[in-house]
């Protein structure tokens, strides 16, 4: 039965070798779902902005403070960027709930209650807490990015593809500082 769904809905479509970037309707199903999903990372991006500062304060390692303050200010950037987008799009800059990034966010604030103040542990727990929200990001801006192409919105794109550069940039930050001194100490650590 679910082939037979999948035959109908693919009867009728086009190739991939006829399809030419750009050419989507502006009043397509498509650019309701890429509205709906920038309403998503909107919402998202204005939640780290507020728990980034949380993860500030819980971190030991002065690196990882660091990092966090940073990605703090880009993630200010982000939400501008999306702003900018939405009036590209001529859309209201609005926020839909992001119940995957509410989900990463709570997990982050179990480990800062669940691990001990001051030690290197806690900073392992921030970093995967932090990786986790930066691999959802990029998952979701290389997404719509390449959504926006589809659509032919090449500014948005381009709005899109420099957040998730920083994104990618800073996943990589985390795990150097990881693997520079965090995750060792951590080991040395007994109860």
């Amino acid at each position: 039965m679910a082939t037979d769904t999948i035959k109908k809905n693919t009867a009728g479509s086009k190739s991939n070798s006829t399809y030419k970037p750009g050419i989507a309707s502006n009043d397509s199903l498509l650019k309701d779902f890429f509205v709906d999903e920038l309403k998503d990372i909107y919402w998202a991006e204005k939640h780290i902005v507020t728990t980034l500062p949380k993860m500030q304060k819980a971190a030991t390692s002065g690196e990882l403070k660091n990092a966090f303050e940073t990605h703090t200010e880009q993630s200010k950037t982000h939400v501008s960027r999306l702003e900018q987008a939405f009036e590209l799009l001529g859309e209201k800059a609005q926020a839909k709930k992001c119940d995957a990034m509410a989900g990463i966010i709570e997990e982050g604030k179990g480990i800062i209650e669940e691990t001990e103040k001051g030690t290197a542990t806690r900073d392992v727990g921030l970093i995967l807490a932090a990786q986790k929200v930066e691999h959802y990001e990029i998952s979701t801006y290389g997404g719509l990015a390449q959504l926006a192409t589809t659509l032919g919105l090449t500014d948005v794109a381009d709005i899109l593809n420099e957040t998730l550069q920083e994104e990618k940039d800073t996943d990589k930050l985390l795990t150097q500082i990881a693997e520079s001194d965090v995750n060792y100490d951590a080991s040395q650590e007994m109860e």
